[in-house]
């Protein structure tokens, strides 16, 4: 299965995303291949500040526990002043994506 969908990176924190990002965290790392995620990618869109992320799974996803697990609430929480964030915690405000074309 292919997940995608789009976020919202705050202006002037590009190079502090990419560091991030760079930087990931072993144990997050872990979690979320332990949670059946591959080939997860970002693509930052450099007018907008939009990022598209998508990754592959071979069931589907169980986003209660991507989204339980402490590494995964430490994240976002560090993510937090340089995204857009859902109002009710520090999850980022992420858009799903419909696929709507694949040429295989």
């Amino acid at each position: 299965m292919i997940y995608a969908s789009v976020m919202q990176l705050h202006p002037g924190y590009e190079a502090e995303y990419q560091r991030r990002h760079d930087d990931l965290w072993p144990d997050l790392r872990e979690h979320l291949k332990a949670c059946g995620m591959r080939n997860y990618r970002i693509f930052l869109h450099p007018e907008t500040l939009q990022l598209f992320a998508s990754f592959e799974t071979d069931q589907p996803l169980d986003e209660a526990r991507l989204k339980a697990a402490p590494v995964m609430q430490r994240w976002w929480d560090a993510m937090a002043d340089i995204m857009e964030n859902r109002t009710d915690s520090t999850e980022p405000f992420a858009i799903p994506l419909k696929e709507v074309f694949h040429l295989p």
